[in-house]
Formats: C-alpha cells, structure tokens, sequence
C-alpha cells in the first residue's frame, strides 16, 4: 500500500470516529429526555395508583420501533431488544415511585 492509501484510510476512519462520538453524545442525550418523561409518567401511575406497566402499550411501541427499524434498515430483532431493555428499566424506575 502507498502512503497516499494509508493517508486516505486514516482520514475516512477519523472522519467515521468523529460520526460515530457525534451520533453517541445525540442517544445519550436522547435517552435521558426520554427518561425525563417517562418519570413524569411514573409520578403519575404512582400518584393514581396505576400500574407500572402498560403491557397494550409497550407491544404497540414494539410493534412501531420494529417498523421504524425495517425502514431505516436496522435490524428489527436489535431494535425489539434495545427497546424491551429500555421498557424494563422504566418499569423498574415506576415501581420505585410506588414504594
């Protein structure tokens, strides 16, 4: 391989780094939002004595993630898993506001 190779290949891996730290930074953002609301929503299961789980609820959100993954070409599987990890920690926060 030349230098002008190598050089190239370097400077496309940074460039992908760079992407990859931007597109990190905007779920973890992303997520703590979600995670804002979904304490509000906590509040208020606990505070009207609610259930912290919505099982209806959580399969129509699976059920949309997984479309929204086969649109934007991610696997649906991964998509349904982020997503049930993500509920169950919701249901945890809920059921820590109702003890």
């Amino acid at each position: 391989m030349t230098d002008d190779v190598i050089t190239r290949a370097a400077t496309l891996l940074k460039g992908h780094r760079e992407s990859i730290d931007r597109l990190d930074a905007i779920l973890v953002f992303t997520l703590a939002e979600r995670f804002k609301h979904t304490q509000a929503v906590g509040k208020l299961k606990a505070e009207h004595d609610l259930p912290p789980s919505d099982p209806a609820r959580e399969a129509q959100q699976i059920a949309r993630l997984e479309d929204l993954a086969i649109k934007a070409d991610l696997d649906p599987e991964f998509a349904k898993a982020f997503l049930n990890f993500i509920i169950q920690e919701v249901i945890h926060h809920h059921e820590k506001h109702q003890s």
